[in-house]
């Protein structure tokens, strides 16, 4: 990630305090998305759940930067997104409660995370942040379909 140094950039008390909120979020959902891979049962959840946690610290590093008077250059990388098989058949079974859980529970925080970043991006001055903090609530809904995609596939989602 290319990183443009802005000696001028001065963050607000307002908009230093929202970043801290983001990072927390952040940090949140990293810890979250590397628990729930190791709790998950099947293996494409483990997959999706390692593959969002690594998204998430990608997320925290880009706002600590942010923090520390530093605008990341944006990545065109678009993510992809994963097509998965059905694991689980209409039976709720022990293991489908388990993942439907951790499903459910991770796409609230991805609700919430994305409402936050909506907020967030219309309190800062600086336009590249907040075309960046436009481009992490994208991401942040992505990983929201990726998760409903799961749960509809699997039945977990009605």
């Amino acid at each position: 990630m290319q990183l443009t140094q802005n000696k001028a950039m001065q963050l607000t008390q307002k908009e230093t305090t929202l970043l801290k909120d983001l990072k927390e979020q952040e940090k949140l959902c990293v810890d979250k998305y590397k628990k729930y891979s190791s709790e998950a049962v099947d293996s494409q959840l483990k997959n999706l759940f390692s593959q969002i946690a690594q998204i998430e610290q990608q997320h925290y590093d880009t706002l600590t930067q942010i923090e520390n008077g530093t605008i990341p250059a944006q990545g065109g990388k678009a993510q992809s997104q994963p097509t998965f098989t059905a694991a689980y058949g209409p039976a709720n079974t022990t293991e489908k409660q388990n993942d439907s859980y951790l499903c459910t529970d991770v796409l609230s925080a991805e609700k919430h995370v994305s409402h936050l970043y909506d907020t967030c991006v219309f309190e800062f001055k600086d336009e590249q942040i907040r075309n960046i903090l436009n481009h992490i609530q994208k991401e942040e809904q992505g990983h929201g379909k990726m998760i409903y995609d799961y749960m509809s596939v699997n039945s977990m989602y009605s």
